[in-house]
């Protein structure tokens, strides 16, 4: 019985030091050699401040900002420890109603704007997590910013169409704008003039 312990534990420590320690540690320092900002969470830094992460979404819920898809993490919005779905079906009616709420409140903040309201500004994404919106969402909301702003909406679009970002290789993935970096130059923009 000794015979088949002893070189069972030898290789059970052999192979946990190996896949637990060896592997992670030796893919983290290619990480971070490789990708320094991705392996340190794509953090967004402004004047010395990290003001958040390219990769998750931001609550930004004031006019003057563009808003982001709805985040499904409760009880707080965009919580990376609590990422997922609602799980909610396309029947289930609590999603129509979360939808149906989600555009009244869209409508409430632009009275004017009769446009169609764009899918992933009143449904959340996969992770409740996402960072990024279409650019039909970011021209929806437009108009808003730049009335509340008091800016010409032909220099907000503009913004959005500096800050959308083509798919991966120009085919894998649909054209998105991040949320944070829009805001931020928004910000910026704002306070040039």
């Amino acid at each position: 019985m000794n015979n088949v312990i002893r070189p069972a534990l030898v290789l059970f420590a052999l192979l946990s030091a190996l896949t637990g320690l060896a592997y992670p540690l030796a893919v983290t320092g290619a990480a971070k050699a490789l990708f320094p900002s991705q392996a340190a969470g794509s953090l967004v830094v402004q004047g010395g401040t990290t003001v958040g992460s390219s990769l998750i979404g931001q609550n930004f819920s004031d006019p003057k900002h563009f808003w982001g898809r709805p985040s499904a993490t409760a009880p707080q919005p965009y919580n990376a420890s609590a990422s997922g779905g609602s799980n909610l079906g396309p029947l289930n009616p609590a999603l129509a109603d979360a939808v149906k709420a989600r555009i009244e409140a869209l409508r409430a903040a632009d009275p004017g704007n009769a446009a169609a309201v764009p899918v992933d500004l009143v449904t959340a994404s996969a992770s409740g997590l996402d960072p990024d919106i279409s650019p039909a969402a970011a021209h929806y909301q437009a108009r808003r910013v730049a009335r509340v702003r008091g800016l010409p909406p032909e220099q907000v679009n503009a913004l959005v169409a500096s800050h959308t970002q083509a798919p991966l290789w120009g085919w894998l993935g649909e054209p998105r704008v991040n949320v944070l970096a829009l805001n931020l130059a928004l910000d910026a923009s704002a306070a040039a003039r």
